[in-house]
Protein backbone atom coordinates (compact mmCIF):
# COMPACT_ATOMS: atom_id res chain seq x y z
CA UNK A 1 0.00 0.00 0.00
CA UNK A 2 1.63 3.39 -0.87
CA UNK A 3 1.97 5.77 1.70
CA UNK A 4 -0.01 9.01 2.13
CA UNK A 5 2.72 12.07 1.45
CA UNK A 6 2.85 15.09 3.05
CA UNK A 7 1.05 17.66 0.55
CA UNK A 8 -1.17 20.27 0.92
CA UNK A 9 -4.46 20.21 1.75
CA UNK A 10 -7.33 21.65 4.12
CA UNK A 11 -6.05 22.36 8.20
CA UNK A 12 -8.33 20.11 9.36
CA UNK A 13 -7.92 17.37 6.63
CA UNK A 14 -6.80 14.89 9.20
CA UNK A 15 -9.92 15.12 10.75
CA UNK A 16 -11.71 14.38 7.60
CA UNK A 17 -9.65 11.16 6.98
CA UNK A 18 -10.27 10.08 10.57
CA UNK A 19 -13.94 10.34 10.58
CA UNK A 20 -14.18 8.67 7.32
CA UNK A 21 -12.63 5.95 8.58
CA UNK A 22 -15.00 5.48 11.42
CA UNK A 23 -17.79 6.03 8.93
CA UNK A 24 -16.78 3.58 6.24
CA UNK A 25 -19.46 0.82 7.19
CA UNK A 26 -22.15 3.13 7.26
CA UNK A 27 -20.94 4.45 4.09
CA UNK A 28 -22.32 1.42 2.18
CA UNK A 29 -25.91 1.56 3.75
CA UNK A 30 -28.33 0.83 0.20
CA UNK A 31 -30.55 3.36 1.14
CA UNK A 32 -27.86 6.19 1.16
CA UNK A 33 -25.82 4.98 -1.62
CA UNK A 34 -29.33 4.92 -3.99
CA UNK A 35 -30.31 7.95 -2.84
CA UNK A 36 -27.36 9.93 -2.55
CA UNK A 37 -24.40 8.81 -4.55
CA UNK A 38 -25.93 6.67 -7.09
CA UNK A 39 -27.79 9.47 -9.40
CA UNK A 40 -24.09 11.05 -9.58
CA UNK A 41 -22.21 7.89 -10.19
CA UNK A 42 -24.83 7.26 -13.06
CA UNK A 43 -23.87 10.92 -14.69
CA UNK A 44 -19.87 9.82 -14.17
CA UNK A 45 -20.57 6.36 -15.98
CA UNK A 46 -22.92 8.18 -18.79
CA UNK A 47 -20.08 10.88 -19.47
CA UNK A 48 -17.32 7.80 -19.62
CA UNK A 49 -19.26 6.78 -22.24
CA UNK A 50 -18.99 9.45 -24.54
CA UNK A 51 -15.64 9.87 -24.02
CA UNK A 52 -14.28 6.21 -23.96
CA UNK A 53 -11.13 6.95 -21.76
CA UNK A 54 -9.16 3.47 -21.39
CA UNK A 55 -7.08 4.99 -18.17
CA UNK A 56 -9.10 6.41 -15.31
CA UNK A 57 -8.43 7.64 -11.97
CA UNK A 58 -11.53 7.91 -9.37
CA UNK A 59 -10.44 10.42 -6.66
CA UNK A 60 -11.99 10.19 -3.28
CA UNK A 61 -13.32 7.05 -4.19
CA UNK A 62 -14.68 5.47 -0.61
CA UNK A 63 -15.24 2.19 -0.57
CA UNK A 64 -14.99 2.12 -4.41
CA UNK A 65 -18.64 1.51 -5.82
CA UNK A 66 -17.92 3.75 -8.76
CA UNK A 67 -14.19 2.87 -9.36
CA UNK A 68 -15.61 -0.88 -9.68
CA UNK A 69 -18.45 -0.08 -11.33
CA UNK A 70 -16.14 1.81 -14.05
CA UNK A 71 -14.22 -1.22 -14.27
CA UNK A 72 -17.00 -3.96 -14.61
CA UNK A 73 -19.42 -2.04 -17.14
CA UNK A 74 -16.80 0.11 -19.33
CA UNK A 75 -13.38 -2.26 -18.86
CA UNK A 76 -11.42 0.37 -19.35
CA UNK A 77 -7.47 -0.76 -19.50
CA UNK A 78 -6.83 0.05 -15.72
CA UNK A 79 -8.78 1.88 -13.19
CA UNK A 80 -7.16 3.34 -10.39
CA UNK A 81 -8.85 4.08 -6.99
CA UNK A 82 -7.49 6.59 -4.43
CA UNK A 83 -8.56 7.48 -1.19
CA UNK A 84 -7.00 8.42 1.85
CA UNK A 85 -9.25 6.55 4.31
CA UNK A 86 -7.21 3.55 4.60
CA UNK A 87 -11.11 1.79 6.17
CA UNK A 88 -12.57 2.72 2.88
CA UNK A 89 -10.20 0.95 0.72
CA UNK A 90 -10.12 -2.00 2.69
CA UNK A 91 -13.88 -2.22 2.05
CA UNK A 92 -12.90 -1.42 -1.67
CA UNK A 93 -10.52 -4.17 -1.97
CA UNK A 94 -13.37 -6.48 -1.72
CA UNK A 95 -15.21 -5.27 -3.90
CA UNK A 96 -13.05 -5.80 -7.06
CA UNK A 97 -9.58 -7.46 -7.57
CA UNK A 98 -9.12 -5.52 -10.96
CA UNK A 99 -9.06 -1.98 -10.02
CA UNK A 100 -5.79 -0.51 -8.43
CA UNK A 101 -6.27 1.18 -4.79
CA UNK A 102 -4.03 3.47 -3.74
CA UNK A 103 -3.96 5.47 -0.20
CA UNK A 104 -2.79 8.47 -1.61
CA UNK A 105 -4.96 11.73 -1.58
CA UNK A 106 -6.08 14.19 -4.07
CA UNK A 107 -3.03 16.40 -3.96
CA UNK A 108 -0.33 13.96 -4.46
CA UNK A 109 -1.64 10.90 -6.29
CA UNK A 110 1.66 9.15 -6.78
CA UNK A 111 1.05 8.45 -10.54
CA UNK A 112 3.53 9.59 -13.40
CA UNK A 113 2.69 12.67 -15.71
CA UNK A 114 0.14 11.88 -18.07
CA UNK A 115 -0.63 8.58 -16.25
CA UNK A 116 -4.81 8.25 -17.44
CA UNK A 117 -7.19 9.73 -19.68
CA UNK A 118 -10.08 10.58 -17.09
CA UNK A 119 -10.24 11.72 -13.67
CA UNK A 120 -13.35 11.49 -12.36
CA UNK A 121 -14.45 12.05 -8.42
CA UNK A 122 -17.94 12.40 -6.85
CA UNK A 123 -18.78 14.21 -3.83
CA UNK A 124 -15.37 13.79 -2.29
CA UNK A 125 -13.71 17.67 -3.95
CA UNK A 126 -15.12 20.08 -1.37
CA UNK A 127 -12.77 17.96 1.02
CA UNK A 128 -9.52 18.78 -1.41
CA UNK A 129 -7.25 21.69 -1.78
CA UNK A 130 -8.94 22.81 -4.40
CA UNK A 131 -5.94 24.22 -6.16
CA UNK A 132 -3.49 21.89 -5.18
CA UNK A 133 -5.91 18.74 -6.30
CA UNK A 134 -6.40 20.40 -9.91
CA UNK A 135 -3.12 20.82 -10.51
CA UNK A 136 -2.40 17.35 -9.69
CA UNK A 137 -5.37 16.28 -11.75
CA UNK A 138 -4.13 18.27 -14.64
CA UNK A 139 -0.53 16.73 -13.82
CA UNK A 140 -1.54 12.90 -14.74
CA UNK A 141 -3.99 13.59 -17.12
CA UNK A 142 -3.18 13.51 -20.76
CA UNK A 143 -3.22 16.50 -22.75
CA UNK A 144 -7.11 16.11 -24.08
CA UNK A 145 -8.32 14.03 -21.53
CA UNK A 146 -11.43 14.35 -19.42
CA UNK A 147 -12.07 16.02 -15.94
CA UNK A 148 -15.65 15.21 -14.09
CA UNK A 149 -16.69 16.17 -11.00
CA UNK A 150 -19.83 16.29 -9.18
CA UNK A 151 -19.79 18.11 -6.19
CA UNK A 152 -22.60 20.42 -3.77
CA UNK A 153 -22.59 23.54 -5.72
CA UNK A 154 -25.12 25.75 -3.80
CA UNK A 155 -26.40 28.18 -5.65
CA UNK A 156 -28.08 30.39 -3.25
CA UNK A 157 -26.97 34.10 -2.29
CA UNK A 158 -26.19 32.85 1.22
CA UNK A 159 -23.99 29.64 0.40
CA UNK A 160 -20.78 32.08 1.02
CA UNK A 161 -22.95 32.87 4.53
CA UNK A 162 -23.22 29.45 5.47
CA UNK A 163 -19.52 28.42 5.21
CA UNK A 164 -17.50 30.83 7.63
CA UNK A 165 -14.00 30.32 7.52
CA UNK A 166 -14.01 27.88 10.43
CA UNK A 167 -16.49 25.72 8.23
CA UNK A 168 -13.99 26.23 5.02
CA UNK A 169 -11.13 24.55 6.98
CA UNK A 170 -12.87 21.23 7.03
CA UNK A 171 -14.93 21.22 3.46
CA UNK A 172 -15.58 23.95 1.47
CA UNK A 173 -18.15 24.04 -1.68
CA UNK A 174 -17.75 26.62 -3.93
CA UNK A 175 -20.86 27.83 -6.21
CA UNK A 176 -21.03 26.76 -9.73
CA UNK A 177 -19.71 30.21 -10.88
CA UNK A 178 -16.44 29.36 -8.39
CA UNK A 179 -15.97 26.11 -9.30
CA UNK A 180 -15.70 26.76 -13.08
CA UNK A 181 -13.19 29.77 -12.28
CA UNK A 182 -11.00 27.12 -10.53
CA UNK A 183 -11.55 24.75 -13.21
CA UNK A 184 -10.12 27.43 -15.75
CA UNK A 185 -7.60 28.44 -13.84
CA UNK A 186 -5.73 25.07 -13.29
CA UNK A 187 -5.25 24.85 -17.48
CA UNK A 188 -8.88 23.41 -18.03
CA UNK A 189 -11.40 24.23 -20.87
CA UNK A 190 -15.00 24.01 -19.38
CA UNK A 191 -17.30 22.15 -21.55
CA UNK A 192 -20.35 21.31 -19.51
CA UNK A 193 -21.47 22.32 -16.03
CA UNK A 194 -25.19 21.15 -15.07
CA UNK A 195 -27.41 19.76 -12.00
CA UNK A 196 -27.25 16.28 -11.54
CA UNK A 197 -30.40 14.17 -12.21
CA UNK A 198 -32.03 13.35 -9.36
CA UNK A 199 -35.47 12.46 -8.60
CA UNK A 200 -35.61 14.95 -5.79
CA UNK A 201 -35.51 18.52 -6.36
CA UNK A 202 -32.25 20.33 -6.67
CA UNK A 203 -33.14 22.41 -3.80
CA UNK A 204 -32.72 19.60 -1.48
CA UNK A 205 -29.53 17.69 -2.95
CA UNK A 206 -27.89 20.55 -5.18
CA UNK A 207 -25.10 19.13 -6.97
CA UNK A 208 -23.75 20.38 -10.26
CA UNK A 209 -21.58 18.23 -12.61
CA UNK A 210 -18.67 19.97 -14.10
CA UNK A 211 -16.98 18.65 -17.13
CA UNK A 212 -13.78 19.64 -18.78
CA UNK A 213 -11.01 18.89 -20.84
CA UNK A 214 -6.90 19.10 -20.45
Amino acid sequence: MSAISESPTRALNGLVTHGWNRAARLYNFPMLQRVAYRPPQDEIIAQLRIGRPRRIADIGCGTGILAARIERELRPDVVYGCDASVRMLRQARSRSDRVKWRNRRAEDLGLPDAAVEAVVSTHAFHFFDHAAALAEFHRVLAPGGWLAIVINNPRSRWAMALQPPAVRGLAYFPPPEVMRSLVQAAGFTVLEQRPVHRPLPNSLVPDVLTVARR
